[in-house]
């Protein structure tokens, strides 16, 4: 797998920090490359959407963990409300 690639979502690019974080773990990087433009959007939008840092970061920690799980979107969440 070609770890540049790291692809976005439908409307949000993958900040910095999210990308540093899934670029980190193969296995995760595995899954995500795996789920849908959409779902990844979801969960690039949960991210971003944190007011915080604490939570940001909080979010970023919880969403490598679920997604490491196989965990396809963020549970529990609205959803994206930009596209």
């Amino acid at each position: 797998m070609n770890k540049e690639k790291n692809s976005t979502g439908v409307v949000h690019k993958i900040p910095a920090d999210f990308k540093k974080a899934l670029l980190a773990d193969s296995k995760i990087l595995t899954t995500w490359e795996d789920i849908t433009p959409l779902a990844r959007n979801e969960w690039i939008c949960w991210v971003i959407s944190a007011k915080q840092i604490g939570t940001r970061n909080r979010r970023i920690k919880v969403g490598l963990s679920k997604l490491k799980n196989g965990m396809r979107r963020p549970c529990c969440w609205a959803g994206c409300i930009h596209r």
